[in-house]
């Protein structure tokens, strides 16, 4: 995940960063590339070529290439006439890649973020499966589908105020 100026960087290669990080998900607008950390990195090969590193949020994902061709198109437009992105598998992406900027709007959209999992959660460890309602914040919610609008989220309903929501499904 891209979300600190890596080592060496040069001031170009992190306003494309910050460019190419801007570029709206597909399947979520409400998330920028960035957020949901898929950017996993970018460095220019020579005068107006730049090398743009993507990992799909899982395997076949559909939108990899909506991404792909988003980022040429905003870097093309930004004065950098040959741009190749690269699909990046490994590591592979993970819930806890996505910002707490990220996590943040996903509620505000509607979506209960996913839990981070990773070595960065903080707090207690979860020992049941109770997912926060992103509309009145109860944990009296149930499971509805295992799928819902994208293979990356399950459709529940909150028990408490009744309406369904998408749940971003954990990833580790």
């Amino acid at each position: 995940m891209v979300t600190t100026s890596p080592v060496g960087e040069t001031p170009l290669e992190r306003e494309l960063r910050e460019i190419a990080g801007s570029v709206p998900d597909p399947e979520l607008p409400v998330l920028s590339l960035a957020e949901l950390g898929v950017l996993r990195g970018l460095r220019v090969t020579g005068p107006g070529r730049v090398e743009v590193e993507l990992t799909p949020t899982y395997t076949g994902c559909p939108a990899i290439e909506t991404m792909s061709a988003d980022i040429e198109q905003v870097l093309h437009q930004h004065g950098m006439p040959e741009v190749t992105v690269r699909t990046v598998l490994s590591p592979p992406w993970t819930t806890d890649a996505i910002s707490a900027d990220g996590r943040r709007k996903l509620k505000e959209f509607g979506i209960a973020p996913p839990r981070t999992t990773g070595p960065t959660a903080s707090g207690p460890v979860a020992v049941d499966l109770a997912i926060r309602c992103p509309h009145c914040g109860s944990t009296r919610t149930s499971l509805l589908s295992r799928f819902s609008s994208t293979a990356c989220k399950a459709l529940r309903r909150c028990e408490s105020c009744l309406e369904p929501f998408d749940h971003f499904k954990e990833l580790s």
